[in-house]
């Protein structure tokens, strides 16, 4: 049965899944780049750069390779896709991976302004929803065909599939970076009353894995 699953998501040790002031040149917003140091260097995302038999065994890599296993579609905000604000202007953005990008399954991105279909080399379509996050969720699931949905971020999308009751089982990683401002993932939300329980949590030398299932 296809569950939501947040895999891999990173934040600060004060909260915070995004620093402030997200631009283009600095997507994670000011300060943030240490946010995603515990991923960077695994064999999992050096994969994904092109440099195969590169990076680092480990519990980082496990995480970071589990976050992709028995996925069948993911679910972004539209911030994840790429920067562009408002209506879109062309079709020329295709996103932050180039042309094939890493999801190589059905990718649904939560967006006010329709946009047609996009498909990239690899297996990867981008889906542009325009009718809310059950919509998506719905879309996702029936893409999944059994498999797992991912949901990709960022954290005002997260927080809010928290808040309908969406997200199933979450893995974080908590990087040793303080941001002190920026986008706080859990502000305001009781995780306890949701029914969520910390079923595991692993300390690395660059972050403490923490994943959380709903009861």
């Amino acid at each position: 049965m296809s569950e939501l699953k947040v895999r891999g998501f990173s934040i600060s040790i004060d909260g915070y899944g995004a620093g402030p002031n997200q631009s283009l040149e600095n997507p994670m917003g000011e300060g943030a780049g240490g946010l995603h140091h515990w991923f960077r260097g695994t064999r999992t995302f050096q994969s994904m750069i092109g440099n195969e038999g590169k990076g680092t065994d480990g519990p980082d890599e496990d995480f970071a390779a589990r976050g992709f296993e028995n996925v069948g579609a993911w679910i972004l905000g539209r911030n994840m896709f790429g920067p562009v604000r408002g209506p879109w202007p062309d079709d020329s953005w295709k996103g932050w991976w180039g042309d094939e990008p890493p999801y190589h399954v059905p990718v649904f991105v939560l967006t006010h302004h329709p946009r047609a279909p996009l498909e990239m080399k690899g297996g990867t379509t981008f889906y542009f929803v325009t009718d809310g996050i059950e919509s998506a969720y719905a879309q996702a699931r029936t893409a999944a065909n059994g498999k797992d949905m991912r949901l990709g971020g960022g954290v005002a999308t997260l927080r809010q599939y928290l808040q309908a009751g969406l997200v199933d089982e979450m893995h974080l990683a908590i990087s040793p970076v303080l941001l002190g401002s920026g986008e706080s993932l859990f502000a305001g939300l009781d995780l306890n009353a949701m029914g969520f329980r910390c079923t595991r949590h692993v300390p690395t030398p660059s972050a403490t894995h923490v994943v959380l299932r709903k009861d």
